[in-house]
């Protein structure tokens, strides 16, 4: 008899929690649950990360489904309105970046690319390659992608404050599909791919709302996994993180050196995979904001990677737009936020300056001057012999 209660008992408390999970799903349906863009394979066959083509996404955030935004990928897998030709006559300008490029919570016409293809539509088209989480190594694959099989003429890079540390192996968050630079037996960084193949569990799961609701919305995932919830019962004597520019402060003089040991990299490779001269390829580089923060992140990890990272492009004749300067001027004149309130991404306000930056850019002045045959002297753009791809290299 008593056995016979416990079954009756269970499989009632199994009806109940299998009838509550059905509700959910079918309540989540009709709300703006976040459904962030499918990502192809990649492996050494495919070795360009970028997402399924003409697929509707919804970015929201958070428990109550903040910052809604709706858009979809365009006929080549990228984030972006204006589907991509490789037969287009026009002078093609690539956009790369990460997640602030990506920009899954900016309408598109309010983010920089959409900016710089509206300002510059009929005389050059605006692509972007970009994808959350992907690092200074990662960029270095889009870059050559865009100049390989779109013929870019120039290229814009985004560069923020994660992408100096996390392109090297030791410091890497090792996502799926993206490239990294890992030493060899010389002690020479090359690019290595961790490959990523879609599982039947996660395509499952990504068709429910439900379960993009806990993992996307709720980050119930990275909740777990940094064990918050221990502390209610543990005592957990750790440190507390201090961030300056959206990452670890402290200057590590490891992470320091392999990040320097990235960057070095980056730069030797950039113009073989490219083909592209430095004049041809601007970097704009996210910064503290808001003098204030800058101050108060004097001799963090940000502040001297940046500071490297500058140096370095310019003394090889790259040009750099340090955002910080326009940033400042712009909050000391309007007291504007440059971020959204629970994101610290860039929001429409920040776009826009960034767009302007480029548009007064050395860069664009050449592009517009060669289109116009007015450049002083003739002198126009000159590429580099693309040199062929090793067995470590993605081409």
């Amino acid at each position: 008899m008593k056995t016979k209660e416990i079954l009756l008992g269970g499989t009632t408390v199994a009806i109940a929690v299998i009838g509550f999970l059905a509700v959910a799903e079918c309540v989540l349906r009709f709300l703006p649950v976040a459904a962030n863009p499918l990502v192809v394979p990649v492996t050494r066959i495919d070795p360009v990360f970028h997402f399924t083509p003409n697929r509707s996404f919804v970015y929201s955030k958070d428990w109550d489904l903040t910052m809604v935004n709706y858009g979809r990928t365009n006929n080549a897998g990228w984030v972006n309105k204006l589907d991509y030709r490789e037969d287009d006559p026009l002078p093609l300008i690539g956009v790369i970046g990460d997640s602030y490029i990506e920009a899954l919570a900016v309408p598109s016409d309010t983010t920089a690319q959409g900016h710089l293809s509206e300002s510059l539509k009929g005389k050059f088209r605006v692509y972007s390659f970009a994808a959350s989480g992907a690092p200074l190594s990662q960029y270095l694959v889009w870059a050559a992608h865009a100049a390989r099989e779109y013929k870019a003429k120039a290229l814009i890079i985004n560069v923020v404050s994660n992408d100096y540390d996390e392109s090297h192996l030791s410091y890497s968050r090792q996502v799926p599909g993206f490239w990294i630079y890992a030493p060899e037996t010389s002690e020479q960084l090359r690019l290595q791919l961790r490959e990523f193949h879609v599982g039947a569990i996660r395509s499952v799961l990504k068709m429910s709302a439900l379960a993009r609701y806990l993992f996307l919305n709720l980050q119930i995932k990275e909740t777990l996994s940094n064990a918050q919830w221990l502390r209610a019962f543990v005592v957990i004597d750790s440190p507390t993180k201090v961030y300056a520019g959206n990452t670890d402060a402290s200057p590590d003089p490891a992470r320091i050196e392999a990040s320097i040991a990235a960057i070095n990299a980056f730069f030797r490779d950039l113009p073989k995979y490219t083909g592209l001269q430095p004049d041809r390829i601007t970097f704009t580089m996210d910064g503290f904001r808001y003098p204030g923060a800058a101050n108060a992140g004097k001799g963090s990890y940000f502040d001297v990677m940046r500071t490297v990272f500058r140096k370095t492009a310019e003394t090889l004749g790259y040009e750099v737009i340090d955002m910080d300067p326009l940033f400042f001027a712009d909050f000391q004149l309007h007291g504007g936020r440059f971020e959204y309130p629970r994101d610290a991404h860039w929001n429409p306000t920040a776009h826009a300056l960034v767009a302007k930056a480029i548009l007064s850019s050395r860069l664009i002045g050449r592009l517009q001057c060669t289109l116009d045959n007015s450049c002083e002297g003739g002198r126009g753009f000159r590429r580099t012999p693309s040199g062929r791809a090793t067995l470590h290299e993605p081409f």
